[in-house]
Order: C-alpha cells, then sequence, then structure tokens
C-alpha cells in the first residue's frame, strides 16, 4: 500500500500513514498516539483487549519514535485533532527513539508537575535535527520554500536565467578583508563574498538577465543576532538599465510579489504561530537620502552622530528608521540614497559629482540589500579599483569590461535574514544550520 500523507487522510479511507510519535499516552486498557508527518498529525487509538499484538508494540514505543501504521481513518467528532482519528490492523516500528538531549518547547506547570523549560538555542542547534521536529521550525523552511519559489517565478516570467558561479575564486570578490583562506593544490584560494564579479561577468557575456540561489561566506567575527559566517544569497543582476532607480523598482515590485505568494499561503499561520502579522507592501517604497534621513532622525528622535559619521548609516539609525518610515509613511520598507563614495564598493558607478549611484533596503529596522548601477566603462572602472588599492587583486574582473559590456545594476538578497524578519526571529533560528564564528557543527 501506498503512503498517505496525514493532511490527505480522509474518514472511511484505509491509508498507510507514516511519521513520528509526538505523542503517547499508553493506558492500561487504552493507548493513544499522536503520530506527526510534514503535513500534520493524526490521532491513532488502540483498544489493547481487542488489539492484543498491537499493546506488545506500543509497550516498546517512546516519544520521537518512528513508525509506520495501516488502518481505518474514521471520523470521530470528540477527537480534536482534524474530528479524525485512525483505528489501526498493524503497528511497525521503524526506528525507537531514545530519551530526548534537549527540551524543544516551554512546558507550562501543572498542578502535578512543575514547568519545563525550554533549552537555549544553542543547546539546541547541538541537536538541530530533533528540534527542526517542531511544528515552527518546519514551518519556517515551508514559509521560506515558498518565498524562494515566487521569488524565481517573478524572474523566470521576466526572463531572467538563473545561474551557478564558483565559490571557490582567486581574488577576494569585494574588499580583500573579511574573507575565508583556503589552500588549493599549491597556492591559495577564498570562499567567496558574494557573486558579484560572476553575476557582471554574465553581463559582459550578453546574458542580460540572471540571478543565483547559492552559499555566502563571510569571515566575519560578529556575534549578533542578525549575522552568520555563510547564508544563502539571492543574487541578481540584469543589463540595460537606465540608471540605479531601475533596479529598485524591481526589487520593490519582486519583494511584494513574493510576500503576497506567502501571505495568500502561510499569511494566517505565520501570525498564529509566530505572532507577527504579514504584511504585503504597497509600491513604491518610500525613498530618502542618506543626509535626508539623519535629518529625520535627529529631529524625530534627537539622534545625531559625527559628521564623520554620515557617510553610511549606523545600526542604530538602521533600528531607528523603522519608527520613522512607519509614522512618516505608514510603510516597513525604506530605500536610503546617497551613500559615501568611501563607504561603497568600487564597482558602483557615480555621478558627475562622486556620488555612487545606489541604495540600501531597510525592512523593519534592518539592512536586507545594498543595490546599485554598476560601473561598466572600462577606463572608469580601473580608475576607481586604483582608488582602493584594489586594481592588482581584480585584474581579472576588469578584463571583463575590456570588450564591450551593457550597462546594468543589481542586487543581493540574504534569504536567511529576509526569512528571520518576516517570522521575528533570530538568525540562529531560520537557518537549517547556522554557522557562526564559534558554530562549525553539527
Amino acid at each position: 500500500m501506498l503512503r498517505t500523507y496525514i493532511s490527505d487522510a480522509r474518514d472511511g479511507q484505509t491509508a498507510k500513514i507514516q511519521g513520528f510519535v509526538e505523542n503517547l499516552r499508553n493506558g492500561k486498557s487504552m493507548a493513544f498516539l499522536v503520530i506527526k508527518d510534514i503535513t500534520g498529525t493524526m490521532q491513532v487509538t488502540v483498544e489493547k483487549e481487542k488489539a492484543p499484538h498491537l499493546a506488545e508494540i506500543i509497550d516498546q514505543l517512546t516519544p520521537d519514535s518512528v513508525v509506520t501504521v495501516t488502518g481505518r481513518v474514521v471520523a470521530n467528532e470528540y477527537v480534536k485533532l482534524n474530528g479524525i482519528e485512525m483505528l489501526p490492523d498493524e503497528i511497525k516500528i521503524e526506528s525507537l527513539a531514545e530519551a530526548l538531549p534537549i527540551e524543544r518547547k516551554e512546558i507550562p506547570a501543572t498542578k502535578k508537575k512543575k514547568a519545563v523549560e525550554r533549552s537555549s538555542i544553542d543547546q539546541r542547534i547541538d541537536y538541530r535535527w530533533i528540534d527542526l521536529r517542531t511544528d515552527e521550525n518546519q514551518m519556517i523552511f515551508k514559509v521560506q520554500t515558498c518565498l524562494l519559489d515566487a521569488m524565481r517565478r517573478f524572474l523566470l516570467e521576466r526572463n531572467f536565467l538563473e545561474i551557478h558561479t564558483p565559490k571557490l575564486i582567486g581574488a577576494a570578490s569585494e574588499s580583500g578583508s573579511e574573507v575565508f583562506e583556503v589552500k588549493y593544490f599549491d597556492r591559495n584560494a577564498y570562499l567567496a563574498q558574494s557573486p558579484q564579479f560572476y553575476k557582471q561577468m554574465a553581463m559582459a557575456s550578453g546574458l542580460e538577465r540572471i540571478f543565483e540561489v547559492a552559499p555566502v561566506f563571510r569571515a566575519e567575527k560578529s556575534y549578533t543576532s542578525k549575522h552568520t559566517t555563510e547564508f544563502t544569497g539571492f543574487d541578481l543582476e540584469f543589463s540595460y538599465i537606465e540608471s540605479f532607480r531601475d533596479v529598485m523598482k524591481l526589487e520593490e515590485e519582486l519583494l511584494t510579489y513574493a510576500l503576497g505568494a506567502v501571505k495568500e499561503r502561510y499569511g494566517d499561520q505565520i501570525e498564529a504561530m509566530f505572532g507577527l502579522p504579514l504584511t504585503v507592501p504597497e509600491t513604491p517604497f518610500p525613498v530618502v537620502t542618506l543626509r535626508e534621513l539623519y535629518d529625520g532622525l535627529e529631529k524625530e528622535f534627537g539622534y545625531s552622530v559625527d559628521e564623520s559619521e554620515k557617510g553610511d548609516l549606523t545600526t542604530e539609525a538602521e533600528r531607528l528608521s523603522f519608527e520613522w518610515v512607519k509614522k512618516h509613511y505608514n510603510h516597513e520598507f525604506l530605500f536610503v540614497t546617497d551613500y559615501a563614495a568611501e563607504k561603497r564598493a568600487f564597482y558602483h558607478m557615480r555621478d558627475e559629482k562622486g556620488v555612487p549611484q545606489g541604495y540600501d533596503l531597510i525592512w523593519r529596522g534592518v539592512e536586507i540589500t545594498t543595490g546599485a548601477q554598476r560601473e561598466h566603462r572600462y577606463e572608469v572602472l580601473k580608475a576607481q579599483a586604483e582608488e582602493k588599492g584594489l586594481a592588482e587583486d581584480v585584474k581579472f574582473y576588469l578584463d571583463f569590461f575590456r570588450y564591450g559590456c551593457p550597462p546594468h545594476g543589481g542586487f543581493g538578497l540574504g534569504v536567511d535574514r529576509l526569512t528571520m524578519l518576516l517570522l521575528g526571529l533570530s538568525i540562529k533560528e531560520v537557518m537549517f544550520i547556522f554557522r557562526g564564528p564559534n558554530r562549525l557543527t553539527p
């Protein structure tokens, strides 16, 4: 018999379900199992007197054991789980679980039992495969799958191609710092900080519109709720733009489309599980210059920084920008433009005043994107690389622009950070496996 997912089981059906024993009440005459698979849970009810062969099997079971159960699905208005239960003919133990080393959820105190405290996030990551069995954790990846699927569909409908760029590279892809160096036969190589150089090579190749979903590596010793040394990046680049505002327009349309898809499918569950309503943003997103934002934050919140710091956005300014944009635009997203040239990558195009033609996108007070029009003119790009002392390091990259290259731009999104903000969690909680300065296992 083929397996039936629990969410597909119907009254009157003879079915085979498979999953983990989420709950077990083994009484003298009756036993109740709650079986969980990725689609839901089902109660399995056993009258021991009628099924002594099953009673022997149930006596061996432990919570989180894996079983295959075959039997008849029947309606029962007294069953809280969807009003149906299974009356089994056969229970097969696939794998017996030992006592769990972590507490996945906090258990409130009762008259007979003390409260059970939830294990810390680091303890739970030590046993991540066990922690991931909860509905909330599995919902994270259902949401993330829906989000990425919608983003892919949006781009594929607009003639984008998906490419896969190297992650072992011969030169640092950003500034030469914060990279992981690895031994590559008889020389050194680096783990890519971004696919930036190769995205632009694709533009010089005439591919015109590309995107990539792939790992990104950052050798940053940061211990925050939003930083990680390896994450999944969603990057895109496209040709024949007129300005960086074309890039901003594409990004706001992409995010609106993707968040709309997530809300339609999982909006109610997200709010029920995580207590955070999902608002689909309206376009266009608000846009301010960095100078205007600092002026607004000083006026509204008394927040000011030294003039020398106003070429970039501080973490505190990022955080306060959420309150500012909600008050003035009733919006969760904010584009910030006009950063100082010394704070932007050498490959960002600059205007006649030397202002980089790019932006940061802030969502709920956290930066999720740096985007820009790129400099595609070889001599200008070479001069900007020399200005930052990188001309020799990026010589192979500069060659991409010597034989013709269309005007282009793009951006990168951190998939994990996007998921973190969408669900109101920390970066450690939303990643399948977190990587940080002190974390290389599991």
